[in-house]
């Protein structure tokens, strides 16, 4: 692999080691796939990144299940070639949807079973009354915020524009109001 792929490669990996999507050696086959004019099979790619053929095919699954990477059919060869996407706009709607909005959309189901359970508190006192208020109040805060991010990534998965100015100027209002000290 001549230097110039080779910085590229290793640059690609230990960004996708720390994206929380693709593993390191994903990463590299990515990279890789991408500065190539042609498909490789998976021979040519575990022999370039030095990794046996089995965990190149291991991780390539994972690439194409993101759809990073395809299957690529070379006329006369019965070996499997692949090729890295080009279409980034796609590959970014793909991970925004499957990995970053399902994240959210867990923060929101966990936000509506805490404010089930304010409300079932609320009914035991003025105090637990008090603390509910509060628990809502943020809970509140917090459903405003990931519902933002929600309808941000929903926009965005579907090619609308994402107005970032009205999302950062939500923010401030769902804040909610500073407790003072000694009031109920």
């Amino acid at each position: 692999m001549d230097r110039a792929t080779g910085i590229f490669v290793e640059g690609i990996a230990a960004a996708a080691a720390t994206s929380g999507v693709l593993s390191q050696l994903q990463g590299r086959i990515f990279a890789l796939l991408y500065l190539r004019a042609q498909p490789l099979a998976l021979e040519d790619i575990a022999l370039e990144l030095q990794q046996s053929k089995s965990n190149i095919s291991v991780n390539i699954r994972g690439l194409v299940d993101w759809h990073l990477v395809r299957r690529a059919p070379i006329g006369g060869s019965r070996k499997d070639h692949y090729e890295a996407a080009t279409n980034f706009w796609r590959v970014m709607q793909e991970v925004m949807e499957r990995r970053f909005r399902w994240t959210v959309r867990q923060v929101l189901a966990a936000i509506t079973e805490s404010e089930r359970a304010a409300a079932e508190t609320e009914r035991r006192g003025e105090a637990a009354r008090d603390a509910a208020a509060f628990t809502a109040a943020r809970l509140g805060a917090l459903r405003f915020f990931f519902a933002a991010v929600d309808g941000a990534i929903g926009a965005f998965t579907q090619g609308k524009a994402v107005d970032a100015d009205v999302l950062q100027k939500m923010i401030p209002f769902a804040a909610p109001p500073a407790r003072k000290k000694g009031a109920r």
